[in-house]
């Protein structure tokens, strides 16, 4: 195959790969590929750790969020907590973790995945997943003095309007409240409708 013969299966060819740079929680990788319609260039894609995200709801169907401040976009808002998947953790665990670190709430009772998927699947790898839970409790750990944010609950409400007008932070924050809202309106998860067809496999991918 020469460089500009386009491939039918509209699949990519990479001919090689090399890191540029490699951070703590960020790596620069650069691939020579060939692109469906055949042409030959350089590509480069950032990868980053596997984040998991908690929903953590009452029984007043508040969601417990955090008011916070990140740097990188100079922004302040609310979010839900999260962060990343040690290496061998398991996501919903890592959820839970996270949880209690920056609420000193602890997700209990039996969670869910409600959603995994990739934010910018164009240049970035960077497996996401939102969990949710219908329970807490107070947490056994002193908060991590190194998160930032501030906890309350919120009514769900008021979380999805935020969400809507685009003032919630982060792209798990902002997929988890709406994917629930989305299963709400439906009559519930895909396993507890009549009328759900097969449920997708959310993506599984390296770490973030």
């Amino acid at each position: 195959m020469t460089e500009d013969t386009p491939q039918p299966d509209h699949s990519w060819v990479v001919h090689s790969r090399h890191t540029a740079y490699a951070g703590r929680t960020l790596r620069v990788e650069v691939e020579d590929v060939t692109a469906p319609a055949g042409d030959r260039f350089d590509h480069e894609r950032a990868v980053l750790p596997r984040v998991a995200v908690a929903l953590v709801l009452d029984a007043d169907d508040r969601v417990l969020v955090l008011r916070t401040h990140r740097h990188v976009v100079d922004q302040e808002g609310w979010e839900l907590p999260g962060g990343i998947v040690e290496p061998g953790e398991d996501p919903q665990e890592a959820a839970a973790r996270e949880a209690a670190e920056e609420t000193g709430r602890r997700p209990a009772g039996p969670g869910r995945t409600l959603v995994a998927f990739e934010p910018l699947p164009g240049m970035v790898v960077s497996p996401m997943s939102v969990h949710v839970w219908t329970d807490s409790e107070p947490g056994d750990r002193p908060l991590d003095p190194y998160e930032p944010g501030r906890a309350r609950w919120m009514p769900f409400a008021e979380a999805l309007r935020l969400a809507l007008a685009g003032e919630l932070l982060g792209a798990g924050s902002l997929v988890g409240v709406l994917a629930l809202q989305s299963e709400r309106t439906r009559g519930g998860p895909p396993h507890e409708r009549t009328d759900a067809g097969p449920s997708p496999s959310g993506p599984s991918g390296p770490s973030r």
